[in-house]
């Protein structure tokens, strides 16, 4: 459905000038071209194109607004044109001429003229052809033309630029003018401007020019995990490992004896060489294991699993200090089982792992909130079970050879399918199988694979691989992946994992069987599959499991159950598909295949294959003899058919392939075939279920993604090439996104066909429009912020809509397998190519047919499989020019609409009377003859083919069935080939007007020529030419052609630009006479070969280039001779320079002569310059000269000297030479942070340093500010300093004192204040976007104040107040990097620049941003300006300009100089272990020049975290020793030690750069203590020396603390203390407050190095790009002739306090009691307390045993005494140990403190009842409850919440603790209560004052007062029984005596009575 609107003419207009009108339908508007100085007429005859859809609703408008467009201003709106559309929708066809209507509604004269069309989807309005209007801008694709704001006026201000089309830089300067009008720039969009170029007839797609398959092929894989602690371990006094497992590879810590939470702190590292997919299924596994030893292998305590993808998946590559939760597999309803603390990274190639700046500490004991999951994941993962149904599968190919079939056929006399397949599931690291169904090419399972995994899993791939089982080995026959992440949604309104039932496509090898597979790695599921393997029909679904309930199965093992048949329709209704396929041409056929006749085999599943494809089932053998395939049961499709399709069933049989032809001779490397008018033709027809509603969507978001991907790349190529206005293009494309999203969900929410829908489908599809909604929503929100200075974060931003596209078009329910063509010769496949069907599939709206569909597509026809790799798999095998079109049968009727038109059809002879059939060949009528031309000009950045490293490049041009060479240019990587190629005669077929629209592509392909054999391949790259038919004329805008730059493509990698243009030139009936002539420069003869014509070639000024030659570094030697007598040269262009002879290499290697220069004629255009070649070649004797090396700068940009303008009124925008060379670091002015300008009549400004009164005084001020961090913290560390000083201040009481500080204490402050800063930095993030928003405002209301005079603006910054607790503000002084020095200012290049020099060959390697270090031959140093003659006279007229140094002006000299190197080096972090037991013994070599430190004997035994501490001195003569390498070594008792890894710094750029880094400032000058200045040169004479070299009046210092520079006055502190603390006056804190601001110096201010740490990276050359840890350390450089300097500071380690740490156990109170009594079976317990410090676990220590305590109680009176050695900085404790009793030397372990006390019960002969434990963490610990009453289970609890104290500051701490364990269901339990008393003492207090272990003298404790019974009760057996029976049964006993007496008188009673009866009767 289309509305198309044609507009005519617009008449009767007022005045003269250009116009533009604007069209608008649905909120979507097109502008028309601008008709430029028309008077009363404007003639637009333009059409614009809406396709939309849903219909038109009557009521709907259509908008033209007809503006005077200008380019200075605004456009002018002249008047508008309102209808309703009625009447179209009615009648579908309208002409219209109305008047236009002004602002105030009323009618003016003009008047205007449209016609409007309008086509719906069922044809129910009038249909008609594209033919009717001239040129209509078909825009099939859903390009969009949005509000451009005029920005795209007609055609000559577009430009292509590397097929994707960008604004002309002098086009958009043309409008920068008229921003000074009132238009608000800031909302302009630049739309797709590749939408509105011309009129495109789209009838051809775009080819794809990456040749080779990206997945696949193995990369470097570490993967680094560090096992911190465990915790919470359940279970009784364990003795846990941790095993880290990897796929097959197991690591495991030490053990630890008894405890539930060791501290391990050990790290491994795991190397892998996989493919990445293979890589990130790989299971990574955490396992506990209690009490393993070398007999026996423990018992598993819990496991956490998760797969490599999801660490790779995360920021960074990794998890840090995260908490992994146990659980045990063998019973899910245990709940967790414990939690290690660990961090894992992963890094592949060229990843650089950053350490994140760490919480503090106490925020990772919180163990729920930083559970080792993925962000979004929840952290209470339940259970679940996934279910996987198998039902059938289909299309299986043979597995086994026909041979032993047919002799068992003779035998048995049956017939057997051969193959025996099963399914194999793989999920989180476990297996499942279905039953093997033998023999049978279409098994039946129904069965279901049943896993059970926590739920979310942290493993995202499912594999479900079909295999063929055999008696030998199991084969895969196909292997598809499913990702879990694509069939769920963990959103609010998310779904659980669901899939099916759906059929899912297996790709593999090719069918035929072979013993031998050698693609069978494709079945494996590695690499692109090249043949239909099979369909299986699946369905997943996942429950969640309630734990609770009693009946369910508590194991993980995986379960196989049958389940019931699904239905047919379940999949979808079965339908018809058409295939329809012509090959328009086939060229560029690898000659290496051979002359034998060559067909196409177009396949879709099994359907069209017919040498392998055809396994039938034996069952369906006998139903249909002819050579249709049997993918579905083929009765059931017979009876289906329609009858007419019954009666002419022969006439459709398919025809898949094309008939056999020889190939014709194209060149030496090619053939073609003969395809001219006679295009052969293959249709296939096939039933699949009709899922196309799947693909569609699919379709629609793919479109989105790829004009978003299109957009973004224009945004990038704006910015790269510094054009004006990326902010406006990527408005553009936020807009188009936000309008095709909100397009999606009306399309996608009509009506669906419900049969076939699963879950999934309407999930997805509920899923798919909310994202889209959001992100229409978002992409408008970003859109209105993107403003100049956002546009690089905002474009970060969008390109993650890129990725959430991607994602989200991708189905992971298949419906259509993909097609397949091969090219076969002589019945063998060859080579092929994989067309996904969504790309071709028919559907009537627009957006959703596939972008292929029905368009000629350029398909390059590659190897398969393994082959397909590396340069044999980047030569094309084939290129096929193919027309495809899939749909459903019945929609077939425009199956060739899309076609070049201009054919009649040729069908198959039989059967003529039926439409129906599909033409067999297509037979063109219409020839056009052209000429093309090629203009070849030149290429840059080539690969090195050669062993010189350099590359003898010719190109080849192919266009059709034709092809040329330009001339071989030897020896560069960077030829200028200045060579037009004309093909004359070239036939193409097809309607001149397509021709011209949409010619083929050109392809090119650039060869290094080799003396011996075939040229080798270096590149390949696509162009289309401009095509000029005879009736138009040869002139501007359109003609000639201007030369672009193509993207040069060598298999997946970029291999450099082609700058060249194409044009394509019809021959009329005139023939080439007529054609515009070639016009040549009249100068050159170059015989036969033409030059590119002058109107194509560049224009070109004259420029002069100057060489600074500093001098050679490095060089390696060539052909095993050393290097002696250099000399670089210099070509740029044509033209060049040679250095001076350096004479001597060895002795000096910098050259005589400094600068050189010479004149060039360049391009204008400053995209276009050449590159600049840098030859070293080596003179020898006999004058021959011996290339060393080379290297090609490819971009002069930033080598342009632009001179200052001396109109700025900031000095900021000075003079920007070589890179900077006079400009300041950042262009910005850094305004410090309590500065007012101060009006002074000169206008100077001042800058004031003292700090304000008001701040707290442990408060820091950390100030963000924009552009510098660092220099702000400085000064508030300053003022924190200077606060210390002031007299009469009270000291606060955790402020340490003077001597306890040193340069330790200043090092880990400072780290602090890193981490501080970057945690403050993200919060002021938020905070900088609205200033930013403000700045923009301020800068374009133009208000910035000026103040005349040389003057600075102050933009005032917000404080970010940070509370530092940790840090002593005495201390924090330096400043730590967390990179190199050079990262953060520009590898010092500000003047002298570093180029390497590459010789050899390239590798071929994926990652071309991984430098090729081996191919380094040496380094050239100098420099270069280039500026356009003549030059103005200002610059040469200035006092002190040396004409020989040219624009190199104040440079020092290169003579050798003598300098003497400290370097300093404090710690490694991260090492890769060297050694078995995955530890290192590292120590430190530095290397310079010829000297070498080995500090072999001073190594760090068995430590990945080395603490160096030293610093080294090293005397260096620049410029012979200039490359400092640092490198740490592995010391190994025996053998070589190896190289852990190593960095180098290049001395000399530091030494010269004006950043001045040889010795760092720092940040207060002191004359004694640690922080003693260091530089021999006081602050005073720093500054007089930088303001003499900078011609800077001063330093003037006047009274009060003020100095004068330039015009800029500071203040300051002017008093200073010496050692004896008496106060002197000094200048030096005013001379480095203005060190410090050095770069608010106008002119000539740069910021100066602070002192500093940097961190750097430690590599190894066997590894490259991988970094193997990394070193802190800084270097500080000397010069000789200067006063030394004073002796190192010193940093080596502190040494650990000794302390001693006495706990005394006065009582414990009820302890649970364990023992019954033998005799009175009562409870008692025989109670005694142990305890030890964490890592001293064998010197435990015990009280006495309280025999017998019946109540809980215990007395013990008993004393521990634990001596220990303590780092009070880091808070933990130092123990040195052997490891083992085979260990060579002690190693040093560093834990923290943590005192653990356990209550035991003992036993005489069996082992000792563990009872309970606590663990107190000596730094922070519960304060002891007062009372036993008052101690309760919350103290463990509870922990975070209580107030805490550290033992190291209360030194003596008394109360009661509770002890803990776990019950059954792993609730913690209170078991007891320990009064306790803990009292720390320094080792000297301690031999003060000794105290006996127990109750031992000195100092001894008194005995406990114990009830008696504690005594055996055999000792003294009346005492006991006394005790226990009259304690206990008291009551009991007096009872029974009062019955006793009850009945002994009753039984006297009885006794007495008979006698007294008788008594009384006889009366006695």
């Amino acid at each position: 459905m289309a509305l198309v609107v044609y507009l005519k003419t617009v008449t009767e207009l007022r005045g003269k000038g250009d116009r533009i009108a604007k069209v608008t339908f649905r909120g979507l508007s097109f502008f028309s071209r601008v008709v430029e100085n028309c008077e009363d007429e404007a003639q637009f005859e333009q059409a614009f194109r809406w396709p939309i859809g849903s219909k038109v609703d009557g009521n709907e408008m259509l908008e033209i607004q007809v503006f005077n467009y200008s380019k200075v201003f605004t456009n002018r709106l002249i008047g508008t044109f309102r209808m309703v559309l009625q009447k179209v929708v009615e009648e579908g066809h309208l002409e219209v001429s109305d008047t236009l209507i002004d602002d105030n509604n009323t009618a003016i004269r003009t008047s205007i003229s449209i016609e409007i069309k309008y086509q719906t989807m069922d044809g129910s309005v009038k249909v008609w052809s594209d033919g009717e209007f001239l040129d209509i801008p078909d825009d099939c694709d859903g390009t969009f033309q949005f509000e451009t704001d005029s920005l795209l006026s007609g055609r000559s201000q577009i430009y292509h630029f590397n097929d994707s089309a960008i604004l002309d830089a002098e086009d958009l300067d043309r409008k920068v003018m008229r921003l000074g009008g009132g238009v608000d720039h800031d909302t302009i969009s630049l739309a797709s401007v590749t939408a509105v170029t011309t009129n495109v007839s789209n009838k051809r797609s775009k080819p794809d020019i990456k040749m080779e398959p990206s997945s696949g092929r193995p990369v470097d894989y570490q993967i680094s995990v560090t096992v911190i602690e465990a915790r919470q371990l359940v279970g009784l006094n364990m003795d846990p490992v941790v095993c880290v497992e990897i796929g097959e590879e197991k690591k495991y810590t030490s053990m630890k004896e008894s405890t539930n939470c060791p501290y391990y702190n050990e790290y491994f590292v795991f190397d892998f060489h996989v493919p990445p997919n293979v890589m990130f299924d790989k299971i990574l596994k955490i396992s506990v294991i209690h009490s393993k030893n070398l007999l026996r292998s423990g018992t598993l305590v819990g496991t956490f699993k998760l797969d490599v993808g999801t660490v790779y998946s995360q920021p960074e590559h990794q998890f840090h200090h995260k908490w992994a939760m146990l659980s045990d597999h063998d019973d899910i309803t245990a709940g967790c089982k414990g939690y290690v603390k660990c961090d894992i990274a992963v890094v592949g190639k060229g990843d650089n792992i950053k350490i994140p700046h760490k919480a503090n500490e106490t925020d990772e004991d919180d163990i729920e909130g930083n559970l080792l999951l993925p962000e979004g994941v929840p952290s209470e993962r339940q259970w679940a079970r996934f279910y996987v149904k198998i039902y059938r599968a289909e299309g299986l190919p043979k597995m086994n050879t026909s041979i032993m079939a047919n002799v068992k056929k003779a035998f048995i006399g049956e017939n057997r399918d051969l193959v025996d397949p099963y399914v194999l599931v793989q999920f989180a690291g476990q297996k499942g199988k279905t039953s093997v169904q033998k023999s049978s090419y279409e098994p039946i399972w129904n069965e279901q694979v049943i896993f059970t995994e926590m739920f979310p899993p942290l493993c995202r791939r499912l594999k479900v691989q079909i295999r063929d089982s055999d008696k030998v080995n199991d084969v895969a026959i196909g292997t598809h992946f499913i990702d879990l992440r694509k069939i769920a949604n963990d959103g609010d309104k998310g779904f659980l994992p669901t899939m099916g039932p759906a059929w899912v496509n297996m790709y593999g090898s090719i069918r035929n069987y072979t013993l031998m597979d050698e693609h069978q790695d494709l079945n494996e599921g590695l690499g692109e599959g090249v043949s239909f393997r099979a369909r299986l029909l699946i369905s997943i679904a996942v429950e969640i499991l309630d734990t609770s309930s009693a009946e369910i199965m508590s194991s993980t093992e995986v379960q196989i159950e049958p389940v019931s048949n699904v239905s047919e329709s379940a999949t979808g209704k079965m339908e018809e598909f058409f295939l329809f396929g012509s090959f328009l041409e086939a060229t560029m056929i690898d000659r290496k295949i051979g002359d034998k006749p060559i067909n196409f085999e177009v396949t879709i599943g099994n359907y069209g294959n017919q040498i392998d494809g055809v396994s039938k089932p034996a069952s369906a053998k006998k139903k249909k003899e002819d050579g249709g395939e049997s993918e579905e049961e083929e009765s059931e499709l017979i009876h289906n058919s329609s009858d007419e399709e019954a009666e002419d069933d022969g006439d459709l049989t398919s025809v898949p392939s094309t008939p056999p032809m020889k190939p014709v001779i194209t060149d030496r490397n090619y053939f073609h075939l003969p395809y001219f008018e006679k295009k052969p033709c293959i249709y296939i027809k096939s039933w699949w279920q009709d899922q196309r509603r799947r693909l569609y969507n699919s379709n629609i978001m793919d479109k989105i993604a790829d004009k978003l991907e299109e957009g973004l790349n224009d945004v990038q190529e704006i910015i790269k090439t510094e054009k004006a206005y990326p902010e406006r293009r990527l408005r553009g494309v936020l807009e188009e996104l936000s309008t095709s999203c909100s397009r999606f969900v009306t399309l996608a929410n009509k009506d669906q066909n419900l049969s076939g829908r699963t879950k999934l489908d309407k999930e997805r599809l509920k899923s798919c429009m909310r994202e889209m909604e959001s992100m229409a929503q978002q992409a408008k929100t970003i859109r209105s912020q993107v403003k100049r200075n956002t546009v690089r974060d905002k474009l970060k931003l969008v390109f993650n809509f890129l990725h959430r596209l991607r994602f989200q078009a991708d189905e992971p329910q298949h419906s259509i397998p993909d097609v397949f063509i091969w090219m076969i010769s002589n019945n063998k496949r060859i080579a092929y190519a994989r067309i996904p069907s969504k790309d071709i599939l028919y559907s009537i709206v627009g957006e959703e047919m596939g972008k292929d569909c029905g368009k000629v597509k350029a398909v390059f026809l590659r190897l398969p499989g393994k082959k397909g790799f590396g340069p044999a798999g980047w030569t094309v095998q084939a290129k096929l020019e193919m027309y495809l079109w899939l749909g459903l049968n019945k929609q077939r009727k425009d199956f060739l609409s899309g076609l070049p038109s201009g054919f009649e059809e040729n069908k198959a002879t039989k059967g003529t009377g039926i439409q129906a059939v599909p033409p067999i060949s297509l037979v063109y009528n219409m020839k056009q003859v052209f000429q093309l031309r090629a203009h070849m000009y030149q290429a840059r950045s080539l690969f090195a083919a050669d062993s010189s490293g350099l590359s003898d490049p010719f190109a080849r041009v192919f266009f059709s069935t034709h092809s040329q060479v330009t001339e071989v240019l030897n020896e560069t990587l960077c030829p200028t080939w200045d060579q037009l190629l004309v093909f004359d005669n070239v036939e193409l077929y097809g309607e001149a007007g397509e021709l011209r629209d949409d010619p083929p592509i050109i392809v090119i392909e650039l060869y290094d020529q080799d003396t011996v054999g075939k040229a080798e391949f270096i590149g390949r790259t696509f162009a289309k030419p401009l095509t000029k038919m005879v009736d138009e004329h040869y002139g501007p805008p359109q003609f000639p052609p201007q030369l672009e730059y193509y993207q040069i493509y060598r298999g997946n990698c970029t291999a450099g630009d082609l700058l060249a243009a194409f044009e394509l030139l019809q021959i009329g009936p005139a023939g080439r006479a007529a054609l515009p002539p070639i016009d040549g420069p009249t100068d050159s003869d170059r015989g036969p070969i033409l030059p590119v014509p002058l109107g194509i070639r560049p224009v070109l000024s004259r420029y002069r280039i100057e060489v600074l030659f500093w001098g050679l570094r490095d060089l390696k030697r060539i052909n095993l001779a050393q290097v002696d007598r250099p000399r670089v040269d210099i070509e740029c262009a044509g033209k060049g320079v040679q250095s001076a002879l350096i004479q001597n290499y060895k002795k000096n290697p910098n050259f005589s002569t400094l600068v050189k220069w010479f004149e060039v004629d360049l391009p204008e255009n400053e995209l276009l310059h050449p590159p600049l070649n840098i030859r070293v070649v080596d003179c020898r004797a006999f004058g021959r000269f011996t290339l060393v090396g080379s290297y090609a700068v490819t971009s002069l940009r930033k080598f342009i000297y632009s001179p200052p303008d001396k109109t700025a009124n900031n000095w900021a925008h000075t003079a920007r030479l070589a890179n900077g060379y006079m400009a300041l670091t950042n262009g910005t002015s850094h305004s410090c942070p309590h500065s007012r300008p101060i009006s002074h009549p000169s206008g100077d400004i001042v800058v004031n340093m003292d700090p304000e009164p008001n701040i707290k005084k442990m408060d820091t001020v950390v100030k963000i500010d924009a552009v510098s961090r660092y220099d702000e913290m400085e000064k508030d560390k300053e003022k924190k300093k200077k606060k210390k000083k002031k007299k009469g201040e009270e000291v606060d009481e955790e402020e340490p004192d003077e001597s306890m500080l040193d340069w330790w204490s200043k090092y880990f402050a400072s780290v602090e204040t890193m981490m501080e800063n970057l945690r403050a930095q993200e919060a002021a993030l938020a905070e900088a976007e609205e200033r930013e928003d403000l700045e923009i405002a301020a800068e374009s209301a133009g208000n910035h104040r000026v103040l005349h005079g040389p003057s600075v603006v102050f933009l005032s910054r917000t404080n970010v107040m940070v509370k530092n607790k940790h840090c002593h503000p005495k201390s924090i002084s330096t400043l730590v990097y967390n990179k190199e020095l050079e990262i953060e200012f520009g590898n010092f290049e500000d003047w002298l620049h570093t180029f390497n020099l590459y010789r050899g060959k390239a590798g071929d390697d994926d990652d071309h941003d991984v430098v090729d270090d081996d191919r380094i031959v040496g380094r050239f140093k100098g420099s270069l300006c280039m500026y356009k003659l003549p030059l103005s006279e200002e610059i040469t007229r200035e006092a002190g300009f040396d004409p020989n140094m040219g624009m190199f002006q104040s440079i020092p000299h290169n003579d050798p100089i003598n300098v003497l190197i400290r370097i300093y080096i404090i710690r490694a972090t991260d090492l890769h272990p060297a050694d078995i037991n995955g530890k290192a013994d590292p120590y430190i070599v530095i290397r310079l020049g010829k000297s070498e430190i080995r500090d072999k004997e001073n190594y760090i035994s068995k430590q990945l975290n080395p603490v160096f501490g030293k610093s080294f001195d090293i005397e260096a003569t620049f410029p012979m020793e200039s490359m400092l390498t640092v490198a740490v070594y592995d010391w190994d008792l025996v053998g070589t030690d190896d190289l852990i890894g190593e960095t180098k710094i290049d001395l000399e750029n530091r030494y010269y750069s004006k950043h001045r880094a040889t010795c760092g400032i720092a940040s207060n000058y002191s004359v004694h203590g640690y922080n003693v200045w260091r530089d021999p040169q006081k602050p005073t004479q720093i500054l007089a020396k930088l303001c003499k070299a900078g011609k800077l009046d001063g330093p003037l210092y006047g009274p009060g603390g003020r100095v004068k520079v330039g015009n800029r006055i500071f203040l300051g502190p002017t008093e200073i203390e010496d050692e004896s603390g008496l106060k002197k006056q000094t200048e030096e804190h005013l001379a480095l407050t203005v060190l410090r601001h050095w770069e608010e110096i106008p002119r000539v201010g740069c910021k100066l190095i602070p002192e500093h740490v940097e961190t750097r990276p430690l590599l190894n050359p066997d590894k490259p790009g991988i970094e193997q840890g990394r070193i802190e350390m800084w270097v500080d450089m000397f010069p000789m002739d200067v006063p030394a300097p004073g002796s190192a500071i010193d940093i080596s380690p502190r040494k650990p306090k000794r302390c001693e740490l006495r706990v005394i156990i006065w009582n414990t109170d009820e302890v649970i009691l364990e023992d019954d009594d033998y005799f009175t079976g009562e409870k008692s317990s025989d109670i005694f307390v142990r305890g030890w410090l964490k890592g001293q676990q064998e010197d435990k220590q015990d009280t006495d045993v309280h025999y017998h305590s019946l109540t809980g109680e215990g007395n013990f009176n008993w004393r521990f005494v634990f001596p220990f050695d303590y780092l009070m900085a880091e808070e933990k404790i130092v123990i040195s140990k052997k490891e083992s009793m085979f260990s060579w030397d002690e190693t040093e372990y560093k834990i923290p403190a943590r005192l653990t006390l356990q209550v035991w019960d003992a036993d005489h002969f069996s082992a000792d009842d563990f009872l309970g434990a606590i663990e107190l963490d000596l730094n922070k610990f519960p304060r002891g409850a007062k009372t036993a009453k008052q101690c309760s289970l919350d103290m463990v609890l509870k922990e975070h919440e209580l107030p805490t104290i550290s033992i190291f500051k209360q030194k003596r701490v008394k109360g009661w603790w509770p002890f803990v364990a776990r019950d059954e269901n792993d609730e913690f339990e209170l078991t007891g209560k320990v009064e306790a008393e803990l009292h720390l003492l320094t080792a000297e207090e301690a031999e003060k004052n000794p105290v006996g272990l127990g109750r031992n003298e000195p100092e001894p404790l008194e005995k406990p007062n114990r009830p008696d019974t504690s005594l055996m009760w055999f000792m003294n057996p009346l005492k006991s029984i006394r005790y226990f029976i009259w304690h206990n049964y008291r009551w009991l006993i007096l009872k029974a005596l009062a019955l006793l007496l009850l009945l002994l008188l009753v039984g006297l009673f009885l006794y007495s009575i008979p006698g007294y009866l008788v008594k009384k009767l006889l009366g006695a």
